[in-house]
This record gives C-alpha cells, structure tokens and sequence, in this order.
C-alpha cells in the first residue's frame, strides 16, 4: 500500500465513493457521505502551456516586479548584475539555463529578505550586428554613408531586443523589461568613453605595432575573449636554415662542413617573416651528420626527429650547450635575409627539434624575444591576408593557402626536410568560425604594466568569492599570462576610440577638458557624435605640448568587452536602485576570458577593486551524450520546443536539477524524467490540499501539545528540509533544493506522512482533535512547501497558493506567494531521540512492508488492510521495543492486525521472510480473522455487533452515530 502512487491513492477514493455498492446498507444512511473525502479545485492536469501566459500578463498589467521592489524597500540589498547577452537572433537553451538561473537565485533572495532588484541587460555593438547588417545591405554596404549604416545597425539590435525581451519574459523571468540597459544607449555610450578616458588620462593606453589575433575574413583585430578553439589540419614541416657563422666557431668537428640549423613549424605561411631561431639556454645540442650534410638539433630529439624524417644512417659529430649558439646566424631558406640564433625559454622539447623559427610580427613570444634581441617586427600581410611586397615572390598570396606553395619551393630548393599533417588546437573566429592569424599591427591596448594594471587584478582576485571554486585558479592563470589587452578594431559598430593625434608630432592628446567635452557630447547625441563632427569640435582651444592645435581623429572603435565590461560604472553605479560592488556575476564559464575579466580590469584600473563581491560560472548546455549542440548534427533544442511541449515550469525546473558547475545535459529522455518528477510533486501539492478543504487555519488549528508522535516526526523532517534548502538556496546548490523537495515530497509525504493518516483523515469526525492536529501539520507543511518551491515553480505555486488561501481571481498581487517569505522554524526543536526512534520504526516497517508485497504479489491478500502480521525475534530489546509500539507499527504497516508470536511455523495462506536488514526479525503475514468494515476497510472483530449498522466496526459506528445525533 505504501508503494502506491498518488495518483492510484486518488483512484481509490474515487472508485470508493462513486462505484462501491456494499452487499448490506443502512436503509437510512449512504456511508460514503460519512467520509471526510478529499476534495480540491487545484487539477492534478497543470495544462502549463495554457495557465502561463494567463499568469505572465497579469504580472506584466499589474507590475509585479515593481511592487515587489516597493515591498522589500528598506531591507539589506542583493544585487546581482546581469551579463548583457548580445542582441543578435533567438534566444537558446544555454541562455534561457542562464536567466532562469538568475531568476531562481533572485526570488530566493527575496524570499530570505533581501531587496533584490533584477535590471536586464543587453550588448549592442560589435561585429556579429554588423556583419549581418552587412548581409541585408549588399552591395550598397560599401556606399552607405557611416552614420547610415550605424542607424542600421542600431535598429537591427532593437529588432532582436524586442525579440529576445519577449522569450525572456515567457521563462517566467522577473525584472525591470521596460527600462533595461543597453550598451548603445546614449549615456551608455558616454559612460564607456568616460571609462576609455580615464585610462587614456592615467596613460595607460599606449598604441603599439605588436602581434594580435586577426581575422581576414572579418577583417578586424580580435581580443582573447573573441577567439576559440578548434581542431584543425596544418602542415607539419621540418626545415633547414644553413649556418652563415663560421661553422668552426662552433665546434672543431664542424670546420668546413656543411651546417644548417633544423626548425620545425606548423604554419609554413610566416616563414616570409622569420627574423630568428630560438634556443633554450639550458638545452644541449647536437650537430648531426647525415649524407654530407650536418644538422643541429636539440640532442634529446636527435633520435624522434631522425625516426621522423625515415633516416637511420646519422652520426653524432659534436654537442654543446645552446650559449655557444647565440648570436650565430643563419641564412633565411628563401629570402636573402640573415636570420640570428637566440635564447628563449619557452622553447620545449615535447615535440619539433628544440629550434624554434621565430617571426616577430607573428607570435606573442616572438615578439618579446624579437624586442630583447632588436629583431625587426615584420608582418608581411594585409587586412585581408594577402603578402606584401616585403614577401616577395610571395607577394599577393592568400595565406594559409600560400602554404603548399611554399612547401613545394623550399621543397625544390632543397630546404624542406619533411612535411606530414597534423592535428591540433588552433584558434578560430568566435564569428565567422573561420581559422584567425597572428599579425603585428599598429594597435591600441591597455598596458597590463603601466600602473600596475596585472599586479593589482590579481591581488583583486583574491578578494572574490569563487563558485565553483576552481574559478579562481582558472581566471588568476588567465589575468597573470595575459598580454596586454588589445582594444581597437577596424569596424564601424561600436563607440570609437575617443582619442585625439596631433598631426605635427603624432602625440596622444590627454586633456581633462577635452574628455569632458566628449563625454558630453556623447550623452547628447551618443557615440555618433564622434564621426559627426571634426576633431576641432572636440579639441577647442587645447594644444600639444608641441604647440600645435591641429588634430585628428582615431577612426577605431573599441573592443566590445570594454563595453561590456564597463557596466559596474554605466549601470551599477548609475542606477538608484542598485550599487556597486555587484554581490554576483554570474555566466558561463567561458566568461572568465570574457566578462569577468574584462570586468574585472576596468574596475581595477580605475577604482582599484573589483566589481563584484562574488562570481558564479556554470558550464556549457550539451546534448544527453554529453555532445556540444550544434544545428547540423541535428541536436539542437530550442527552449521554444520545450515550452511547447511541457510549460516554461518545466524547462525552470530543469534548470535547478541540474549541477550547473558541470556542463549541463538536456534531451527529450531528460525533460521526460523532469517532467514527471514535477508531475509527482504537483500531486503532492494537490493532495496535502484536498486534505485541507474543511480546514479553517484560525478556527481549526490547534497546539503542538495535541500532536501525536507521527505528527510530530512529520513536522521534525519538515523543520530538516526547511534548514536544507534554505542553506542550499544560500549556497546557490538548487540541485539540492531539486532532490530535497522531491524526496520530501515522494517518501516523507507521500508514501508515509499521508499514506498512513488517511484512516485518521477519512474515517474520523470533522473535528475529532487527532484529525484536526494532522491537518494543522499539513497546513504548516503545504505552506512552507510552496514557499520553497516558488523561486523555481513559480508558475505552480502562484496558482496552488491562491487555493490554498481561497483567493479571487482578482485578489491584489501582494497576497500572491512571492510576497511571502521562506518558513521560519525556530519553534521546532531537534530531537535526537525522536529521529533515533523513528529510524528503528521505520526501519521494521520497511521489513514488514517487504513482506506485504510478497503476499500481495503471491495473491495471499489483497490490500494491505487484508493482512494480519506476525512479529518474532529472540532479541529482547527489539522484542521489548516491538511489544512497547505495537499499536504504531500497526498503524505505521496500515494493517488490521499486528500481533507478536513466540514462534511461527508455516502455514496455509501465509508468507513469513527473515528481515534483510534486521536479521534479528521474523515476520509473517496471512489474512486478518474478521469481517471488514464497510466504512473504513479495516478487518476487525467489533464488525456486525450493532445491530443498527451491522456491516461498521465499533469505531465507524461512534463516528455514524456521532453525526446523526
């Protein structure tokens, strides 16, 4: 009995009122008007996809968020800061598990007491907008007038804001929607400038010719934020650059021979730009004879590299350290150019030959080994990756796709050793997906140095709390190795560089008033202020310390982190509602390279401390096998199809049974396993409130002096959920909360609490004081219930609690659940010896449960009310402890009878088992003796003993007569 559904509990009673036809009744009296039958308007059907969009627009037309941000005015503050999504296409399932994530942890808030305000965001510039509005554009993108194609561009981001505002709102999201921040909004964008000025003001920003990623299909600079990972086929190539040096100078065995240094690349496209060929200073090196030719190589790879090139006949001649190399040169394999031998740490000898060919204009290391060694920093390409003239006979050529044009000369000059494909992680476009390269250009950065931009983030770090916390190792490595942060791009769409050149001397302009005068402009008209007036508009009467008074403007727009990243001041600090430091960030783990550390730089370079107090990451959203979503495999999910199919209640749900410091699994298996856990805990709902329905809380309820002991074991779990998922709630485990509230609700409640009061709840007068003390208990415990599950279900317990208090259709918002608060209880003390006690009953009522099924199954009884149990152990205590709680355990198994036996052999009709965990016990079930009552079900002697209701027992008889007095 203990193991059936709610839904087959229901059945019963159903079945019982409507279609039982006892053999004998009263002529007077139908004894199913005698039962207090459950009974509620609150459907078991939740028909989710029809009630929430009746929900939404009654929040929306009364301003449910507002007047809940007028009702905790006053109480200590919450604020966590949205991440603005980009304004470009649909919404999906990652950014949904995203904002139902913030929503869960906001209304929780709230319910704990705390003002917790929810301003949505949205970023608005950049290169994804404008690369689309270039598709729509055409040919005419090339002629459009540059403010036109920005007003595009804005209208295009409008266009998805609305879009996404709208599938936001449908996951049930609370915030203020009609006044969000946007990173194109006029003070937005004079907010950013302000932020970029105070950098450009402390003389952080510094224009430099250094390696940046690039991207030729989009044709930009791209920061470390912009770029993924991706495997990818490149060319494995060994190369010989012969020695110019005196080979002598080397070693004496290597007078007269012939001597070339072997470096091995994977990008044959940067050779054109080679300068150098870096050594370890602490490797040793060989110099290798083959044929009439010797090589120089790391000696720990002599014997991989040979077994490399399918050379077994080669001598080592001589080895020396690499400081004997330094300063040597080689000649450049195609290109009449000297290329120096020089010292570089990170040289390593996992893989290639120990040399490593150097090209400062395309390498972050190179670069710094490049400046160490004056080596010049050529990159012979263009925005679109073609060669220069500095190239050669290469010149015009599309990289990568010069390199097998490449390969195929050094080939036929005799340069190129050996060449294979290979495999690797290399760094593609986060837009065009397209592999990026490395190329020095004249760029603007942030100096991680100057002002000691690094040393202070990283101290900021530490200040953060990090959930998970292996964050903050991962964004520590990232701030520490970091290059400096490269701001301009060579696009359109975004809020420019607001610095100013003198055209005599080329210095940057740093001038209070000058600042002060764009930032004004720019929260006049925006950012387009800058293209539309002359850099004298912006100049005044300011001179360079040249005495020139003649200027230009910088035509690069900034990096749209920076915009981004600049929020704690545009919207944090300018907002009456919220402050700054944020209490949370919360995004994706990708964010750590991205949001959170862009973030974090501006802040810290500005203000000397973090944004935020606390970040929370969550991983990425995958398919069921753990798979990366992705449109042409087919296994893409659209929170669209989810809501369709099962309710925005679902998908939340979700949401919060999911560990998010994993990467999160979704598929239709998944949702269908959700959806019935929600089925299950919607039924609880609907049960504990069927039960309530001639409950009057102020007329009704009674003191805790009158619980008996399974009302007070009820109310002691429920006082342990409560702790447990307010604690859970605090620490952000909503998967906790997930498991805890659905066990509770399908073992404590279900398949005990309630299963084993229903003979109380039924069969008892209305107001016998035992029935009205269980409902006490159950209305504490359906309060508290809805309570803790409202930040998730919040569309189910809007609904169940205007049931549960009898509200009208028009009752104000503010007696709505999200005005209460989470269930204090103080009152309910632990008792260690009640919970020990009910561990050892439930643990025998598992035993007999056990046993009940078995006689069930093998057709002995029927119900478990059909059953006598027999109870033997030679254990005193436990037989002390079975004789003490008899009347319990019986009433706890919910059979007839239960009685304890000296021995038992078996008999006819009966099942007895040894305990499987208490091996001590002995039970036996058989038919109870009797005939049962009519009423209650329950076999017992005292039935057909009046002779006024022959077929009730002597309980159901008081009760009958008791209501017809």
């Amino acid at each position: 009995m203990t193991k059936n559904t709610l839904v087959a509990f229901f059945s019963f009673f159903i079945i019982f009122s409507s279609f039982y036809k006892p053999a004998i009744m009263s002529k007077t009296m139908d004894y199913r008007d005698t039962l207090n039958l459950p009974r509620t308007k609150f459907k078991m059907k939740a028909n989710l996809t029809q009630k929430e969009p009746i929900y939404l627009k009654r929040w929306d037309r009364e301003d449910l968020y507002h007047k809940l941000q007028q009702a905790t005015k006053g109480r200590p503050q919450y604020i966590l800061h949205d991440g603005p999504p980009y304004a470009n296409g649909n919404i999906h399932l990652g950014t949904a598990f995203n904002k139902v994530l913030k929503d869960i942890i906001l209304r929780s808030r709230r319910m704990a007491g705390f003002d917790a305000p929810y301003v949505p965001g949205w970023d608005c510039h950049g290169l994804p907008i404008e690369h689309n509005v270039d598709k729509e554009l055409g040919a005419k993108k090339d002629t459009i007038p540059l403010l036109a194609k920005r007003g595009a561009c804005r209208k295009y981001a409008e266009k998805w804001i609305k879009t996404q505002k709208k599938q936001f709102k449908r996951l049930g999201v609370l915030g203020d929607w009609d006044k969000p921040y946007l990173t194109m909004n006029l003070q937005y964008e004079s907010d950013i400038a302000r932020e970029f000025n105070k950098f450009l003001l402390s003389g952080s920003v510094v224009r430099s010719r250094k390696p940046v990623y690039w991207c030729s299909t989009c044709g930009t600079a791209l920061a470390e934020a912009e770029v993924d990972y991706a495997d990818h086929t490149s060319p494995s190539i060994y190369v010989k650059f012969p020695l110019k040096t005196d080979p002598a100078e080397i070693a004496p065995e290597l007078a007269g021979r012939q001597v070339s240094v072997i470096i091995w690349t994977t990008t044959p496209w940067t050779l054109p730009a080679n300068m150098g060929v870096a050594l370890h200073p602490d490797f040793t090196y060989a110099a290798v004879q083959t044929g009439d030719e010797v090589w120089i190589l790391a000696k720990d790879l002599v014997e991989q590299c040979f077994s490399e090139f399918d050379i077994d006949d080669y001598q080592v001649l001589a080895t020396f350290g690499s400081a004997v190399l330094e300063g040597k040169k080689c000649c450049h394999p195609f290109i009449d150019r000297d290329s120096l031998l020089v010292l570089a740490d990170y040289v390593t000898a996992d893989s290639g030959t120990g040399c490593v060919h150097t090209a400062p204009g395309h390498g972050a290391d190179d670069y710094l080994t490049g400046l160490r060694y004056g080596l010049e920093v050529l990159s012979p390409l263009d925005d679109e990756g073609c060669y220069t003239k500095e190239a050669g006979i290469y010149q015009g050529k599309q990289v990568p796709d010069v390199n097998r044009q490449i390969n195929d000369d050094m080939a036929a000059a005799g340069s190129l050793i050996k060449e294979t494909d290979i495999v690797h992680s290399y760094p593609h476009c986060w837009r065009c997906k397209k592999p990026v390269i490395y190329r020095a250009t004249e760029q603007w950065f942030i100096s991680m140095e100057k002002n000691d931009l690094r040393k202070k983030a990283l101290e900021a770090i530490d200040t953060v709390t990090w959930t998970p916390a292996w964050g903050k190792q991962r964004i520590f490595g990232m701030v520490e190795s970091r290059p400096d942060w490269c701001l301009s791009r060579q696009r359109s769409w975004g809020v420019p560089l607001t610095v100013l050149i003198c055209k005599e001397c080329g210095s940057i302009l740093q001038d209070e008033k000058v600042c002060a005068r764009i930032e004004e402009l720019f929260a006049a008209e925006g950012a387009d202020a800058w293209f539309k007036y002359e850099a004298a508009d912006f100049a005044g009467d300011a001179r360079c310390g040249c005495g020139s008074s003649e200027f230009r403007k910088e035509t690069d727009i900034l990096d749209v982190w920076f915009d981004s990243g600049t929020s704690h001041a545009a919207v944090l600090e300018r907002r009456s509602e919220l402050r700054s430091p944020a209490d949370l960030y919360l995004e994706g783990s990708d964010q750590h390279r991205g949001w959170f550390q862009s973030s974090l730089l501006t802040s810290v370079g500005t203000r000397g401390r973090a944004p935020y107090k606390g970040v929370l990451t969550h991983g990425y959203v995958v398919d069921g096998q753990g798979k990366k979503m992705s449109k042409s495999v087919g296994n893409v999910i659209a929170p669209q199809e989810v809501i369709d199919k099962y309710g925005a209640e679902v998908l939340r749900l979700w949401v919060a049974s999911e560990n998010y410091q994993d990467d999160v699994k979704v598929s239709d298996e998944i949702l269908k396993h959700v959806s019935d856990a929600y089925r299950k805990m919607r039924n609880t709902i609907r049960f504990l409130l069927s039960n309530l329905a001639d409950f009057d809380v102020e007329k009704n309820s009674v003191d805790a002096g009158e619980f008996t002991e399974i009302d007070r074991w009820a109310l002691s779990r429920y006082a342990a959920l409560v702790r447990r998922v307010t604690r859970a709630y605090e620490e952000y485990e909503f998967h906790a909360v997930y498991h805890a509230l659905h066990n509770f609700c399908g073992t404590v409640i279900s398949s005990l609490y309630m299963d084993i009061l229903k003979d109380r709840l039924y069969c008892s007068l209305a107001d016998d004081p035992k029935r009205r003390a269980a409902q006490t208990v159950i209305y504490r415990i359906l309060e508290g219930l809805l309570a803790m599950m409202a930040p998730i279900l919040c569309f189910t317990t809007a609904e169940a609690w205007e049931h549960f208090h009898g509200l009208a259709p028009d009752a104000p918002l503010e007696d709505s659940i999200f005005f209460t608060e989470f269930p204090a209880v103080e009152d309910i003390e632990s008792d260690p010896e009640l919970d020990k006690r009910w561990e050892k009953l439930l643990a025998i009522r598992s035993e007999i449960t056990k046993v009940l099924e078995t006689a069930r199954r093998d057709k002995v009884i029927g119900l478990s009310l059909d059953a006598q149990v027999l109870l033997q152990t030679r254990d005193e205590d436990l037989a002390d402890f079975l004789r003490e709680n008899k009347g319990l355990i019986k009433e706890l198994c919910i059979v007839s009878d239960l009685q304890l036996a000296d021995t038992l052999k078996q008999k006819p009709a009966m099942v007895i088992e040894q305990g499987e965990i208490l091996r001590e016990l002995v039970i036996a079930v058989r038919p109870a003796t009797g005939e049962k009552c009519e009423r209650c079900w329950v076999i017992e002697p005292s039935v057909g003993k009046n002779d006024e209701h022959p077929t009730l027992c002597s309980r159901c008889v008081d009760v009958v007569c008791a209501l017809t007095e």
